[in-house]
């Protein structure tokens, strides 16, 4: 049976998860973000953690970061593989705040060298797990990223990266229409017993 009842969007933030000078998550969020509104389903909002600075999260900065979250049904993580893991930035935002994240679906883009960032994507669903959190398990990821971008910031060979695309964020739909139903009906903190 098909569910014809009309869903509001789904809010989407869209998290870089490196503020490295140069760094190649400019290109490969562009391109995460331009899929998504192809897609056509979600409302993003980017979180880029260059925009915080260089200095732990607090006051004004954290309120404004744990609001953003809070109106998120979905969160899509970009992020590169630094020496076998995930960079210090984005744990450092992940865990700036922790019920904004309950709940809720996670997709990962990933890129990197030989691995394309999955080793970073398998910490990440470690860590998102202890928050509560449900990761997808349909990703993208771009083995050696720096040859699969021209200068322009396209795709030399898109159509994989497209077909995965689109299934992640299908799964991240279904995801989010049923959570934020389940959250609806019950808020996941009276979850207890």
């Amino acid at each position: 049976m098909t569910d014809h009842r009309p869903h509001p969007p789904l809010h989407l933030a869209l998290i870089y998860g490196s503020a490295r000078e140069g760094r190649l998550c400019e290109v490969v969020g562009r391109w995460a973000a331009a899929q998504i509104a192809e897609h056509g389903r979600f409302c993003v909002d980017l979180v880029d953690p260059a925009g915080f600075g260089h200095r732990p999260l607090h006051g004004d900065a954290l309120a404004t970061l744990a609001h953003r979250l809070a109106q998120a049904d979905a969160f899509v993580v970009v992020t590169p593989e630094y020496n076998h893991g995930y960079p210090a930035t984005l744990k450092a935002l992940i865990d700036a705040v922790g019920e904004p994240w309950h709940a809720k679906p996670v997709g990962f883009v990933s890129y990197g060298g030989i691995s394309g960032g999955l080793r970073a994507v398998e910490q990440l669903r470690q860590v998102f797990a202890e928050l509560h959190a449900v990761t997808v398990r349909d990703c993208v990821s771009f083995a050696n990223a720096w040859d699969q971008f021209d200068a322009a910031g396209q795709l030399l060979a898109p159509e994989r990266a497209r077909r995965s695309m689109h299934l992640l964020l299908a799964r991240l739909r279904w995801w989010s229409d049923a959570l934020r139903d389940a959250r609806q009906a019950r808020p996941y903190a009276l979850a207890t017993g």
